[in-house]
């Protein structure tokens, strides 16, 4: 079996991909998989660190604004899109693949489309309950539509063959003890917060953490690994600025990215992060208490419904960005653990765990 996987932009693109091509891979392990991505894209870094042969297309998204600027790269985009179809053909053909896989984002199109026009089954992965753009144009030419949610059936057209299968996660996070985590990033028995705002960081979450890190780095009550994202390389001064030493507070793990997910969401007693549809799955199956903070800035502000997916079970708090700042000051370090049981106190504006 020969496989080409496609999807990059995001990490919630990428991890989609690499836990079904991990599943193959432990499966059968005599399959060969190929996976194509962007060129400079996240996925250029992420994929040969999974073990995976890696190729790349060079693409790149749209801007959605009408200024000069955007309209030059616009251009750029669609000149690089009718270039990028042609790269993708000639990588499927050299490898021969019996099927191809894509999860989203921009460069899964010309390689998705490239590959129907060979005659090769393709099939399609949407992770949230309002498909991406890509995936509702490559739908058409798909074999099978593989969906996380089934209300996402209502935002395609046409007769498309749809499946639903929920959303992979990565067997890495399955396996893994929280003993063994906190042991391997070298914790103690002090409560570990995890937070996050997505592989290009977020700039609300980082700013309302910045307090409750630096006061951590002086108290020492909470053991925090935070990550700011690729936009959010300024975080780290902003510390420094609010009186966090973070060379001598040995409780903060400060780092750009984190790529060893599955050990830090095991060790972790509570995470805090957006709502994307991978990172709810990974929530979900570890049983971690979390506190949500939807992005606004998507599309049919579908993270807000996938949060409260969670708030509904019981199973999450939710914080809206616009009341983010104020609260989460408040909120989070006031969390308290009682008999391993993570207790949440009533804020205004919040929904909380009952």
């Amino acid at each position: 079996m020969r496989i080409i996987f496609a999807g990059g932009g995001t990490a919630g693109h990428i991890n989609p991909a690499l836990a079904i091509a991990g599943y193959v891979r432990e499966h059968q392990p005599d399959a060969e998989i190929l996976y194509i991505g962007a060129k400079g894209g996240m996925e250029e870094r992420l994929v040969p660190q999974a073990g995976f042969e890696f190729r790349s297309v060079r693409i790149q998204g749209f801007y959605r604004s009408m200024s000069f600027s955007a309209i030059k790269h616009n251009v750029v985009t669609v000149k690089r899109a009718f270039s990028a179809s042609s790269e993708a053909k000639k990588i499927i053909q050299e490898f021969k693949p019996d099927i191809c896989i894509g999860t989203g984002g921009y460069v899964s199109g010309p390689v998705l489309r490239a590959a129907a026009k060979l005659g090769i089954p393709t099939i399609i992965h949407e992770q949230n309950a309002y498909p991406g753009v890509t995936n509702k144009m490559l739908s058409k030419h798909a074999a099978r539509v593989m969906l996380a949610m089934p209300d996402a059936r209502a935002h395609f057209k046409g007769n498309c063959n749809f499946v639903d299968t929920g959303n992979p996660v990565r067997g890495d996070i399955l396996r893994q003890n929280k003993a063994d985590a906190r042991k391997q990033l070298g914790l103690d028995e002090r409560p570990v917060i995890l937070s996050f705002g997505g592989s290009l960081g977020a700039q609300k979450i980082n700013e309302a953490l910045a307090d409750i890190i630096s006061r951590s780095a002086k108290d020492g009550k909470y053991q925090h690994i935070h990550a700011y994202g690729q936009y959010g390389k300024w975080f780290p001064e902003l510390l420094k600025e609010k009186g966090a030493d973070l060379e001598k507070a040995d409780n903060l793990d400060i780092r750009e990215y984190i790529n060893d997910m599955p050990v830090c969401l095991a060790a972790a007693d509570v995470v805090v992060a957006r709502a994307g549809a991978i990172t709810l799955s990974e929530i979900e199956v570890t049983g971690k208490p979390s506190v949500l903070i939807p992005s606004p800035n998507v599309a049919e502000n579908h993270q807000y419904h996938n949060a409260m997916s969670l708030v509904k079970n019981n199973a999450a708090v939710m914080i809206e960005e616009k009341d983010l700042l104020h609260l989460i000051r408040q909120y989070l370090p006031s969390i308290r653990q009682t008999q391993q049981k993570w207790l949440f106190p009533t804020l205004p504006g919040v929904y909380i765990r009952s």
